[in-house]
């Protein structure tokens, strides 16, 4: 049996700088003593320069006595001939990636192909495509990290040439070989293999062949849709569109509340909940009015998942001022349209001490941020997006980062429809929640760019907003943009505590439901706003994407509940 090494715990050298002991006495100065340095702990033991800062000059290594048994003192020595002053500062330089090959991504070598030219690398990822001729032939590369292929060159002087030839569409293989510049003038840049790997090979049946799929078959695949180029680019933009959400809020000091899922209230009164229960669904316990005895149920009482967590988030904000949440909500509506879904993602922030304007102006900026900063980072993807989705769609963020957002009121824009004599499917009346058609003309033929609507009607809209004066309307406001129209909803809380019991009575719901919700404003209630915007219908709006199902991972909608 094996006698495990005693590990050496770092420790502080004489002149200062960490110095970490390893294995026979191999050592290191901290990372931060070599930033120019090509070292990385992650390659493999190779060749290494001991550089004294201090005599600007290289310290030779000694190999010594092997056989001879060392104390561990004596085998630094002898292996790098330390005989230095105390005051001398060392860089340590590791060769090895000049005889290893470097494990890397397609990413990493668009992004840093200059540098990287003839130098050995290590690829692993998926065939999209093989040319072959009787002495050389063509692989096109994809590993999922860029929306780009990479050509990889193989030749007959390869032990399996005739197995690579042979390989299919959706194969996965490892590559192993040198980057570098490329003959031909489709890339500049591409791999010229020395050794090619079968990982896993794919029959001839695999559904993603190299031809043209209509989005409605790819749900259907949904599993393997996403080694496609649409949906390859669709989800890295949905990871960094998520990303930059989170950087917004915490560079504006938000802090993130992770809210329950479950809840036994109903924020938005709209009854289309999905019911949490364990009880029998065959033969439930029964009350004596017949119905299920839900006092008997897991929780005691009926539960549901939430269609939103506004509620929980306020209590936070009464607390911390500035919250937000981001986390997935369900609505049991019935509805197969291209924009609805049974499970999405809601980013929702709550801030104290603030007003309706205050709250339309922190949106205003959130909109801006995350699209610009989709613009900068996902350039191949945008681009993309404008090829092959909708010509308009980076014209169409571009405007928007450096548009002006009108605000009108609902009453000047149910106007501002009559007035305008357009045909609509829907009449325009004061007192309509208006549909899309009405948000898309205002925004793209009246106002031709992003719009707030003010002060609805408090009869369409929830209890907990705030009444304004007239008596008539509540402090709420939907901001509408081209092409979309709805993207997100706002409204000021109602923080008088009388007034909000008045509009729980008069919505006919349970005072006792929302005690703790009341106590907020029992307890030195402060004014407070709200936001609440769809994560895939930004989603939508980035990527030009028409259907909603197309923007999400595994879609959820009625009749759907598949992977």
């Amino acid at each position: 049996m094996t006698k495990q090494r005693k590990q050496t715990k770092p420790r502080e050298s004489t002149w200062g700088s960490p110095v970490v002991y390893r294995g026979e006495g191999d050592f290191f100065v901290d990372r931060k003593w070599f930033q120019e340095s090509t070292y990385d702990c992650n390659q493999p033991r190779g060749f290494w320069i001991l550089f004294d800062l201090e005599a600007k000059s290289i310290v030779p290594a000694a190999q010594g006595d092997k056989k001879k048994k060392k104390s561990t003192a004596d085998r630094r020595k002898s292996k790098f001939n330390l005989n230095y002053s105390p005051k001398s500062l060392f860089y340590i330089h590791n060769l090895s990636h000049k005889n290893h090959p470097m494990k890397t991504t397609i990413a990493k070598i668009y992004k840093n192909y200059k540098s990287m030219l003839d130098t050995p690398v290590v690829l692993n990822g998926r065939v999209r495509s093989v040319r072959d001729s009787k002495t050389f032939g063509f692989i096109e590369l994809n590993d999922g990290s860029h929306l780009k292929n990479i050509q990889i060159v193989f030749e007959n002087n390869l032990a399996n040439f005739d197995e690579i030839c042979k390989l299919t569409t959706g194969s996965a293989i490892s590559i192993e070989g040198t980057l570098v510049a490329s003959q031909g003038a489709k890339q500049a840049f591409e791999v010229k293999a020395k050794k090619v790997t079968l990982i896993g090979d794919c029959p001839n049946d695999y559904p993603l062949q190299k031809k043209w799929h209509s989005f409605e078959y790819l749900r259907e695949i949904a599993h393997l849709r996403t080694r496609s180029n649409t949906f390859s680019a669709v989800f890295r933009v949905r990871s960094m569109l998520a990303y930059a959400i989170h950087k917004f809020f915490n560079e504006n000091g938000f802090i993130r509340v992770h809210t329950p899922i479950i809840t036994g209230s109903d924020c938005e009164w709209a009854g289309q909940m999905f019911r949490v229960s364990t009880l029998d669904a065959v033969n439930p316990p029964k009350t004596k009015e017949g119905k299920a005895d839900f006092s008997q149920d897991f929780f005691g009482k009926e539960a549901s998942l939430t269609v939103s967590w506004q509620l929980e988030a306020e209590t936070f904000a009464t607390a911390f001022s500035k919250v937000y949440t981001f986390w997935p909500t369900f609505r049991a509506e019935n509805s197969n349209t291209s924009r609805h879904l049974s499970e999405f993602r809601m980013i929702e922030p709550e801030i104290a001490f603030a007003d309706l304007n205050d709250d339309m102006d922190l949106g205003e900026a959130l909109l801006k941020y995350v699209f610009k900063y989709v613009l900068d980072n996902a350039p191949a993807e945008m681009n993309f997006f404008a090829q092959f989705i909708n010509p308009e769609v980076k014209t169409r963020l571009e405007n928007l980062v450096k548009a002006d957002f009108t605000r009108v009121t609902y009453t000047e824009a149910i106007e501002l429809l009559k007035k305008s004599w357009q045909k609509f499917d829907f009449k325009v009346e004061r007192g309509m929640d208006m549909q899309t058609e009405h948000e898309r003309y205002l925004c793209e033929k009246i106002f031709k760019g992003p719009v707030f609507v003010t002060n609805y009607p408090k009869d369409i809209k929830a209890f907990y907003m705030r009444m304004n004066e007239d008596g008539k309307t509540v402090a709420a406001t939907d901001l509408l943009v081209p092409w979309v129209g709805e993207i997100i909803w706002w409204s000021q809380r109602e923080e008088r505590l009388e007034m909000l019991e008045k509009r729980i009575k008069d919505m006919k719901l349970d005072v006792n439901n929302y005690k703790r919700y009341l106590d907020l404003r029992k307890y030195g209630t402060v004014p407070h706003t709200w936001f609440g915007v769809g994560f895939e219908r930004l989603m939508m709006y980035i990527t030009g994407m028409e259907n909603i199902r197309d923007v999400i991972p595994f879609p959820r909608a009625p009749k759907t509940c598949d992977f």
